[in-house]
């Protein structure tokens, strides 16, 4: 090789890369606690979203990222039902500094499960025989950056 590919070729080593490697359902759950009666009543529902993600370093470039949605439906004062899925992914990352490999895991690799984790927890749901229940869509970046905020502001109150 001459010096130039050489240098091609070290560059293209240095270049950040980003790879989605397999997406899978972790695990899921589906509780409808009041069934069959609730079937029977007035359908007035109110939705709570609990939204949960985490990350852990695979071998070598390799990550996984999890993505939790536990949704509680109550119907007046009864819970109706409670699904969770668990929709996680293997991602290949290489070459980024620590704050970008922070914002990746963080709020990136989140927002490409969430369309996957939405339509399964719709699935679920649907075939307990409840109405659908599509979720809107989640701004990730938004929330790291709150994470991130909160973090500062808790470092710098034991630091005070």
């Amino acid at each position: 090789m001459t010096d130039q590919q050489n240098t091609a070729a070290s560059e293209e080593e240095a270049a950040p890369q980003f790879s989605l490697q397999r997406i899978y359902v972790r695990d899921l759950s589906f509780e409808a606690p009041k069934s069959p009666a609730i079937f029977r009543q007035q359908w007035e529902p109110s939705v709570g979203l609990d939204l949960n993600t985490r990350q852990k370093a695979l071998e070598e470039d390799f990550h996984e990222v999890v993505l939790t949605l536990s949704v509680t439906v109550k119907n007046g004062d009864e819970v109706a039902f409670i699904a969770e899925v668990q929709q996680a992914g293997i991602f290949l990352i290489k070459n980024l500094d620590a704050a970008s490999m922070s914002h990746t895991l963080g709020a990136f690799c989140p927002n490409i499960l969430f369309p996957y984790a939405r339509e399964t927890l719709d699935s679920l749901v649907t075939r307990g025989s409840f109405p659908a229940l599509m979720l809107a869509p989640v701004n990730f970046d938004a929330l790291y950056a709150q994470e991130l905020q909160r973090m500062q502001q808790e470092g710098g109150a034991t630091v005070q």
